[in-house]
């Protein structure tokens, strides 16, 4: 059963859900990206909502949101927990029975949701997150910060889609890609969700 996120002020933003790597990859772009995002957060006073873990750019992100007076809520699976993978320094840790209800639990809990570099699991989350914006589950901006061109072959997959006929012009416009802090909270300040998706041509086929 999916969880639909109550419509929240664009303004009145207090926490971000970030999705990211549990690696830090092999560039050096990476880690500064995450601790430029941490301090930004805490500068802010917007809290991160993060998978709770501590090794990778995950590690670094929330330890420098905390080394700036910054709040990190970790929500993680029980099986994860379970095998060590939880931060001991977060100010608080929600543990949730699998990976779906975490992916539920931070998009209820946050504003907006940025994927810094990650894998498989980073992008997972965020494209989920945009997919349930389109069906109307999500009302929450989702961004990806495109830490030197990291994303920029999603991003041409994305206008690819778009210039193919699976993805309006108007719902592409909702997704963002940049390396700018600046211009992805602006995006995120000013977002308004997509336009429901409706099928009025499947009750005439």
């Amino acid at each position: 059963m999916y969880l639909i996120i109550p419509s929240k002020e664009r303004e009145d933003m207090k926490k971000i859900a970030v999705y990211c790597g549990a690696s830090t990859g092999n560039s050096p772009a990476f880690a500064k990206a995450a601790r430029e995002l941490g301090d930004y957060l805490a500068r802010h006073k917007l809290e991160l909502v993060y998978g709770g873990g501590g090794v990778g750019l995950m590690g670094i992100l929330a330890n420098q949101v905390l080394a700036a007076g910054g709040k990190v809520h970790g929500v993680m699976p029980q099986e994860l927990v379970e095998r060590g993978a939880a931060f001991a320094k977060l100010t608080d840790l929600k543990i949730v029975p699998n990976m779906s209800i975490r992916k539920q639990t931070m998009l209820a809990i946050s504003d907006g949701s940025i994927a810094l570099p990650g894998g498989p699991g980073t992008l997972e989350e965020i494209i989920e997150a945009f997919s349930w914006a389109r069906l109307g589950d999500n009302l929450n901006p989702c961004v990806f910060y495109n830490v030197a061109g990291y994303y920029d072959p999603l991003k041409k997959m994305f206008d690819e889609m778009t210039a193919k006929g699976f993805l309006t012009t108007a719902d592409r416009a909702k997704l963002l890609f940049s390396k700018s802090l600046t211009e992805i909270f602006t995006f995120m300040a000013s977002y308004v969700p997509p336009q429901i998706r409706t099928y009025p041509e499947v009750g005439n086929m």
